[in-house]
C-alpha cells in the first residue's frame, strides 16, 4: 500500500513526473526547510529519497523525512550498498541528487572525493555515475566567503554540479526560497526545448494615478505571467519578465523589471524588445484599458458629495509590439466574464485574424477557481487554422506547461 504523504504528488504540475530526486541534509539549521521543500518536489510529481548525515539528524529527526516523502531515509550506509542503489551505474538509478542544505564542510568533502557520510559517499558515485548533482550552500556569511570555499565551489562547477546561490541576508548565506530551489530543479530535469531562445513576458496588474495617493487598478496578481516565465525558464530560455505591482515573488531565473504603469510596461516591454534578438512575447499583465486622464500633483480632499475623473484609453502593448516586429511571435491573454466556450472562443480569435497574436489564451473569471487571486486557472488555447485546445481546472504551474507546449508546437 503506497504511503499516505505521496498522495501530494502531481497536485502542482507534472513537470516532474516520472523523476526521482535523492534529497541529501547535512548539518546547517537550514535542514529544518528540506521538508517543505521535499514536499513541493513532491507535488510537481517528483518521487523523492532523503539521506541525512549524523549532523543532520541532531536538527531534524528521520521520522520527520520519513513522513514528508513517504519513503525510508538512509542515514547510514549498510550491506544495501544505498549510496549505489540510488546513485550508482545501473538503469534504476535517481534522476537529480541534490544537497539541500550543503554545509562549507560537506561542500568542501565532495570537491576532494571524501567519502565519510551517507550524504557525500553518495553524491561521490552520483558524479561517477554522471548523474546530475545540484548543490544548495547555506552557511554563515565568514564561512561562505572563505577562499577555500570559494575555491571549493568553483571546483564543484568544473565537474558539472549544478549550485544554487544562497541569499546573503543578516550575515548569512541563507539557503534560497523553496520555489527557487525547485525551479532549478525542473530546469536542470525538464525538456531544454527552447534552449537559447528569449522570451519577454508581461505579468501582474497596472495603475492609474489619480493623485498622490490613489490610482484605479484590477486584481491581477501575477501568478500566471509568473507561471509562465518559469515554465520558459524550466525550458531552457531566458526570461525578461516586465512584472507589474505585486506581492508574488518573482522567479530567480528570469531578469526582472518592475513597473508600476501601463505606460512604463509598454515603454519596458519595447525596450526588452530592442535591446536583444527576442523570440517572442508572452504577454500576461492585466494592462489597465483606461487610466485618469491626468494625476493630481496633489492629494484630492476627501469629503465632497462626488468625484468625476477623465479616464483615457491606453495603448495595447500587443499592438505596438506588432506594428515593430512583424515576425515576432506573440502570445496575448484575454480575460471574458460570463460567456460560453464557444463564444470565448470566438472572442479569443479575433486576435489570430487580426494578425496581432500568434496564440491567444482566454479565459471566464466568473468561473470558480479561474483568473484573479487563485493559484488555479481554466483556459482556452486558441490558435490559427481553427486550432483551441481546453486546458480543464489545474494549477497555473500546470497550465503554464501546456501554454509552453503548445507555444514550442507553434514555434517551429
Amino acid at each position: 500500500m503506497e504511503h499516505t504523504s505521496k498522495l501530494i504528488k502531481g497536485s502542482l504540475s507534472s513537470a516532474l513526473e516520472g523523476k526521482s530526486i535523492a534529497l541529501c541534509v547535512t548539518g546547517s539549521v537550514a535542514a529544518v526547510e528540506c521538508v517543505a521543500l521535499a514536499r513541493k518536489l513532491m507535488r510537481h510529481g517528483a518521487e523523492v529519497y532523503p539521506i541525512m548525515s549524523a549532523m543532520a539528524q541532531k536538527i531534524i529527526h528521520p521520522y520527520l523525512l520519513e513522513w514528508a516523502t513517504g519513503n525510508p531515509v538512509v542515514i547510514e550506509l549498510t550491506g544495501q550498498i544505498e549510496h549505489i542503489t540510488l546513485a550508482g551505474k545501473h538503469k534504476g538509478h535517481v534522476d537529480l541528487v541534490l544537497i539541500a542544505p550543503a554545509t562549507a564542510n560537506t561542500i568542501g568533502k565532495v570537491a576532494m572525493g571524501i567519502d565519510d557520510t551517507p550524504v557525500t559517499t553518495t553524491v561521490s558515485s552520483a558524479i561517477g555515475a554522471r548523474i546530475p548533482v545540484i548543490v544548495v550552500p547555506a552557511m554563515h556569511e565568514s564561512m561562505y566567503d572563505h577562499p577555500a570555499v570559494i575555491e571549493n565551489i568553483e571546483k564543484l562547477k568544473s565537474m558539472g554540479v549544478g549550485v544554487v546561490s544562497p541569499r546573503l541576508e543578516e550575515a548569512k548565506a541563507k539557503i534560497p526560497e523553496v520555489d527557487v530551489i525547485v525551479e532549478h530543479v525542473i530546469a536542470k530535469l525538464g525538456p531544454r526545448d527552447f534552449e537559447g531562445k528569449h522570451f519577454v513576458v508581461t505579468a501582474g496588474p497596472t495603475r492609474g494615478w489619480i493623485d498622490r495617493v490613489r490610482f484605479i487598478t484590477n486584481p491581477s496578481s501575477g501568478k500566471m505571467g509568473i507561471a509562465v516565465a518559469q515554465e520558459l525558464n524550466s525550458r531552457g530560455a531566458s526570461v525578461t519578465l516586465i512584472l507589474g505591482p505585486t506581492s508574488q515573488k518573482a522567479p530567480g531565473l528570469a531578469e526582472v523589471v518592475n513597473v508600476q504603469t501601463a505606460e512604463e510596461m509598454l515603454n519596458a516591454v519595447m525596450k526588452a524588445l530592442s535591446s536583444r534578438k527576442t523570440d517572442g512575447l508572452v504577454s500576461a499583465a492585466a494592462v489597465s484599458d483606461y487610466v485618469p486622464s491626468k494625476k493630481e500633483e496633489t492629494k484630492l480632499a476627501s469629503g465632497k458629495s462626488g468625484l468625476v475623473i477623465d479616464l483615457m484609453p491606453t495603448k495595447k502593448i500587443i499592438e505596438e509590439a506588432r506594428n515593430k516586429y512583424k515576425n515576432l511571435f506573440i502570445v496575448g491573454f484575454k480575460v471574458e466574464s460570463g460567456i460560453s466556450n464557444e463564444e470565448l472562443e470566438n472572442r479569443a480569435r479575433t486576435k489570430i485574424t487580426s494578425g496581432i497574436c500568434n496564440l491567444v489564451v482566454a479565459n471566464d473569471e466568473q468561473k470558480k477557481g479561474v483568473a484573479f487571486e487563485v493559484d488555479t486557472n481554466e483556459v482556452l488555447i486558441v490558435g490559427p487554422k481553427n486550432f483551441v485546445q481546453h486546458v480543464p481546472l489545474a494549477s497555473k504551474r500546470e497550465v503554464a506547461r501546456h501554454i509552453v507546449d503548445v507555444m514550442i508546437k507553434s514555434m517551429k
